[in-house]
């Protein structure tokens, strides 16, 4: 048995009882219900159609998502979860680069290793460098101004925990902003890159070892392992090239508004709902949400 989960922008709310009608019945399916009206609803169904495709591509015309998972073990015990552009809105190197000058720069070399042009660590390495000389206290400026949260993200960490699953925060960024996030938001733990610090002013070197693809597997593997928590039991979430290796690790790997190489190669694409949409494909109505 699966279970298809459409998913609208809550901004938009434009998910009507017309579309759902029209796919449940396209595709034979039962049990349909509201998770949230007019943004997220679903049904079961026997076997997934072979026009899943097909039908995927056309809500995507209408700024709607479709997932279809087995309907068995969709609520997960552990949550891993990538930073930048994904539990917030930005980039938080581009950020500092920003407020150094030196911003267009570092975003083109950010846009390049998220969309997997560029090996990570040398993109990290050559983009620290060009911050060379900032200060120190720039970090806190940029985490208060700059700095906003992705919607949904509050109801994802509080409704998972409230329901007894342990939340990752793990970034090819840096503690100085993962510690930060990961305190607003709730999570049990975060892992990330270190900025090193002289004087007041960046080094213009990444701490070693850099956290990045494999770093990101490796705290999986860790965490759940010491968890005692099977790999399907993990859902994890981002939006960049150095994710997919813990995206195809985790039993539901959630490419969101990710980049088009990256959305490419996985299964759950979230482009038009925010991170709400983890806990709707989950089976939560938004009753259930705990924040």
């Amino acid at each position: 048995m699966f279970t298809a989960t459409l998913i609208a922008d809550p901004k938009e709310a434009n998910l009507d009882q017309a579309t759902l009608d029209a796919l449940c019945g396209a595709w034979g399916g039962g049990d349909a219900r509201w998770l949230n009206p007019n943004v997220a609803a679903e049904f079961s169904v026997e076997e997934v159609p072979s026009n899943a495709a097909q039908s995927w591509e056309g809500l995507q015309g209408l700024g709607v998502d479709l997932v279809v998972q087995p309907r068995e073990g969709r609520r997960k015990k552990m949550l891993v979860a990538d930073m930048d552009s994904t539990m917030i809105q930005q980039e938080c190197i581009d950020e500092l680069a920003d407020v150094a000058g030196v911003g267009e720069r570092v975003k083109e070399i950010t846009a390049r290793a998220m969309n997997g042009e560029l090996d990570f660590e040398g993109a990290l390495t050559e983009r620290v460098g060009l911050l060379k000389g900032l200060r120190e206290e720039v970090i806190g400026q940029v985490i208060a101004e700059r700095i906003t949260f992705m919607p949904g993200g509050h109801d994802l960490v509080a409704t998972m925990k409230a329901n007894g699953a342990y939340c990752v925060l793990v970034s090819g960024g840096f503690t100085a902003f993962t510690g930060y996030v990961a305190e607003a938001l709730g999570f049990d733990e975060n892992r990330a890159n270190r900025l090193l610090i002289e004087d007041g002013k960046l080094v213009g070197i990444p701490a070693q070892p850099i956290l990045g693809r494999e770093a990101k597997v490796q705290a999986l593997l860790e965490i759940s392992e010491r968890l005692k928590l099977d790999h399907a039991e993990v859902m994890a979430v981002g939006d960049g090239a150095n994710d997919l290796g813990m995206l195809h690790l985790a039993g539901a790997g959630v490419a969101l508004h990710a980049k088009p190489a990256v959305a490419a190669q996985c299964d759950i694409r979230i482009n038009y709902g925010d991170l709400s949409a983890l806990l709707y494909i989950q089976g939560y109505s938004v009753e259930e949400f705990a924040s």
